[in-house]
């Protein structure tokens, strides 16, 4: 098969997509990676053949898109709400906000660029991750089957079932449904018709384990595959090959620029809070964030190399702002972990999943930060629920083993 992988320019989107791509590609396959041009060295560097698309900057137009997204009292009183909770009134806001002010910025620019790319080079299966609509609109105008690929909670297609079944109780059904509206409009440009496909795939690959994924309805086809963290180029140091001399806490900022404005603990208020632990900390940051921390206590060692997948196997605990492969990497490795959620579409959701699951715990307040960390060291009932999921996790199929299904599955629906 030829399969393209649609992304958008961020660093997780690439990363969460790639073990899934060389397991499509040592079966044989065709693994191309279309992205905006400056996530060519990004995706380059992983080995697989990128094709540079559309233009630069979403990363930045996302990051300020997602601010005015997160801001107003309704979305930060919604954030943790599970989908079932929110009314129609909540989702018809989100809706308003989230189609013209994130989603038509991040797929516009790439939008006419993908769709030629699709119909000349002609797809058998475009994988896309959610948020990234341009994609099915691209493999429908060329008659390729699409699918999603989630490794966080499915916030998107939760959220959609909730606003569909409300607005089938309206009197106008349509007239709110932004989202079916702009897909519609962009896919008839190509003489084709809105599908709910448009906004779900023809299948969905997911990699969240399933004790902790959001109620599910509908008959959406899913693919439980394994996550396998990847976070580009990886080199081990000497100090991880040693066994630490107290308990090692991880501190997962990732860029931690929007997170430190948003979060009840920004950065340097949280490492203040772990000194007066008996730990050592490990700092995993950008070389941005680390130039954010001015005074760090002696306890703390700051890295801007190390994988969070090579930490994790020795840490007691680890912390983190909601980044869906922070957390899963943590939930892979069974390592208890504490949740500083952010206004972002999983950040709080997350957090609701690893405490509900027994595997960690969430912050609601600066002032606990201590408190909740020296609580997932202490009792024994945090790790055993980390490891519970751990086993759940390893016991999905390996990318590898999926690739028949995958196939199968794209064969059925290009037939159609």
């Amino acid at each position: 098969m030829r399969v393209l992988i649609a992304f958008q320019g961020r660093n997780e989107s690439c990363y969460g997509m790639a073990p899934l791509g060389w397991a499509l590609r040592t079966a044989g396959h065709e693994v191309w990676v279309a992205g905006q041009p400056d996530a060519t060295d990004l995706v380059a560097d992983t080995g697989l053949t990128m094709v540079p698309l559309g233009r630069d900057n979403l990363t930045r137009y996302f990051k300020k898109s997602m601010t005015g997204l997160a801001g107003g009292a309704d979305e930060s009183e919604n954030a943790s709400q599970l989908p079932e909770e929110l009314s129609w009134d909540d989702l018809r806001q989100w809706y308003r906000r989230a189609v013209p002010g994130w989603w038509k910025v991040i797929n516009e620019p790439m939008l006419a660029d993908l769709t030629a790319f699709c119909q000349e080079w002609r797809p058998d299966l475009v994988l896309w991750e959610q948020g990234t609509y341009a994609a099915p609109i691209a493999a429908q105008a060329c008659g390729a089957a699409h699918a999603r690929v989630v490794w966080s909670v499915d916030v998107f297609a939760r959220l959609r079932d909730r606003f569909l079944e409300l607005m089938a109780e309206r009197d106008e059904p349509g007239q709110e449904d932004l989202l079916g509206r702009w897909l519609g409009s962009r896919a008839a440009a190509h003489g084709q018709e809105f599908s709910e496909e448009l906004t779900r795939g023809h299948f969905t690959v997911d990699c969240f384990p399933a004790s902790l994924a959001l109620p599910r309805r509908g008959s959406l086809t899913r693919v439980p595959v394994r996550y396998v963290p990847y976070s580009g180029r990886a080199i081990l140091p000497a100090w991880l090959r040693e066994e630490p001399e107290r308990p090692r806490v991880a501190v997962c900022l990732g860029s931690a620029e929007a997170e430190a404005a948003a979060s009840p603990a920004p950065p340097q208020a949280l490492l203040e809070a772990l000194a007066g632990l008996d730990v050592e900390v490990v700092v995993t940051a950008a070389d941005a964030a680390e130039d954010e921390l001015p005074a760090l206590p002696g306890n703390v060692r700051v890295t801007d190399s190390v994988p969070a997948h090579q930490l994790a196997p020795s840490c007691a605990a680890m912390v983190n702002y909601g980044d869906p492969g922070m957390v899963c990497t943590a939930l892979l490795y069974g390592v208890p972990q504490l949740v500083v959620p952010v206004a972002d579409p999983d950040s709080p959701l997350l957090a609701r999943a690893v405490t509900a699951g027994g595997a960690g715990a969430a912050l609601t307040g600066a002032g606990q930060v201590a408190e909740r960390v020296a609580a997932l060291l202490r009792e024994p009932a945090y790790r055993l629920g980390a490891e519970r999921v751990s086993a759940e996790i390893r016991a999905m199929p390996a990318p590898n083993d999926v690739v028949t299904e995958i196939e199968e599955l794209t064969a059925k629906h290009r037939a159609r």
